[in-house]
């Protein structure tokens, strides 16, 4: 039986600590040295792109994430355009020993407006 990626990404975002864009820039303001990724692909990018953010795309992040990131208890948050990337990324971090791995699951627009 083939699983919908929407289950997919279901699943990570119920293992994951996900907060919404508002959540996620009081995060990011509270706290030090916080990582943002944006795991759009580089096209993406071209449109719009956070100023505070490293582009790592979901394909690639497993292979680069310890070239930005090689403490475990670092505070990442994580985004895309809508979540779902995002979401399996940060469960895949988990995985491999991130600790302090957060989603914003929130449309790009508003991270956007958010963060600026």
């Amino acid at each position: 039986m083939l699983i919908p990626v929407s289950e997919l990404v279901a699943a990570a975002k119920s293992n994951c600590d996900c907060f919404d864009h508002v959540q996620a820039k009081l995060f990011f303001d509270r706290n030090e040295k916080v990582i943002i990724i944006d795991v759009r692909e580089p096209k993406e990018l071209e449109v719009s792109k956070l100023k505070d953010s490293i582009n790592i795309p979901r394909g690639l992040l497993e292979m680069k994430i310890t070239e930005i990131c090689d403490k475990d208890n670092t505070p990442i948050l994580i985004h895309c355009r809508t979540g779902g990337r995002a979401s399996l990324s940060a469960h895949a971090l988990q995985i491999m020993g991130y600790s302090n791995v957060h989603v914003i699951d929130a449309k790009y627009d508003d991270i956007k407006i958010t963060f600026g």
